[in-house]
């Protein structure tokens, strides 16, 4: 029987994303350097806030994030986990609708706000049409996550951050798919004037021809399409029922390309 890995997009192993909130207006010179480097980003945004100092202004939205993701934090940041229920499903819903409204496309992402987060308030969000949310903290780690909704970063960008990507740049061992996530907040690079942490780590990530530079949405969607690809039973064939492109691993031989609605001899 075939051997079939699942690979990221091209057959890679290995992948970047990177994560910032609030969306204060240090977010346009944080983009510049993402842009210049080919690193992409999600940006998670309160849509009751942008009229609260230092904000990216909401006409810039659709043209200033282009490339990267726009995705929820919330209208108004509380700390929901002491709201009750009803409250925290209409923070996240408006804030969906309103980011849409400037987007122009479905808005399927959260990062808690404050970091707070519930038992309860993780099982509504699949019917919020959430389809991941990030919490706080580092876990110095490279594997994908077990849980969307309690997702956690590999690193804020002021823990561990050249360290951690020095590392990821060695892992060689194509049998593993290897994530590296940072997160954090554009305003912090000002208030430490550490511009030149995230120049430097952008400029020794990009250009990697064994990574792949993802939002967190494109992530969770290429894990999603993996698993709805169907096999034949010996594995000598297989099906792609979605609408975008699938990469496998067969017998080592990675990068090979399962077009959408397509069916493909192993």
């Amino acid at each position: 029987m075939n051997r079939v890995y699942c690979c990221f997009p091209g057959g890679k192993h290995k992948a970047l994303t990177m994560s910032y909130d609030d969306g204060r207006s240090y977010d346009r010179r944080l983009i510049e350097i993402f842009n210049r480097y080919g690193i992409k980003g999600t940006f998670h945004l309160n849509s009751g806030l942008f009229d609260r100092g230092d904000r990216v202004e909401p006409d810039e939205i659709a043209t200033l994030y282009r490339g990267h993701e726009v995705a929820c934090h919330t209208v108004t940041h509380p700390t929901i986990a002491r709201c009750p229920l009803p409250e925290v499903a209409q923070e996240v819903l408006e804030d969906r609708k309103w980011l849409e409204a400037r987007t122009g496309y479905p808005v399927r992402g959260l990062s808690y706000p404050n970091g707070s987060v519930t038992k309860e308030i993780e099982e509504m969000l699949p019917a919020l049409g959430i389809r991941y949310s990030r919490v706080v903290g580092s876990s110095d780690s490279f594997a994908l996550p077990e849980n969307p909704y309690r997702w956690q970063a590999t690193c804020h960008h002021n823990h561990r951050l050249m360290e951690n990507g020095e590392e990821f740049l060695k892992l060689f061992k194509k049998q593993y798919l290897y994530l590296m996530y940072v997160w954090g907040h554009s305003y912090e690079f000002k208030d430490r004037d550490n511009w030149d942490l995230i120049e430097a780590f952008c400029e020794m990530m990009g250009g990697k021809e064994d990574i792949w530079y993802c939002t967190n949405i494109e992530f969770m969607d290429c894990m999603d399409d993996f698993k709805r690809l169907q096999f034949a039973a010996d594995n000598s064939f297989v099906y792609n029922p979605g609408a975008r492109d699938c990469y496998i691993s067969v017998n080592d031989q990675a990068g090979i390309r399962i077009p959408a609605g397509e069916t493909v001899q192993l």
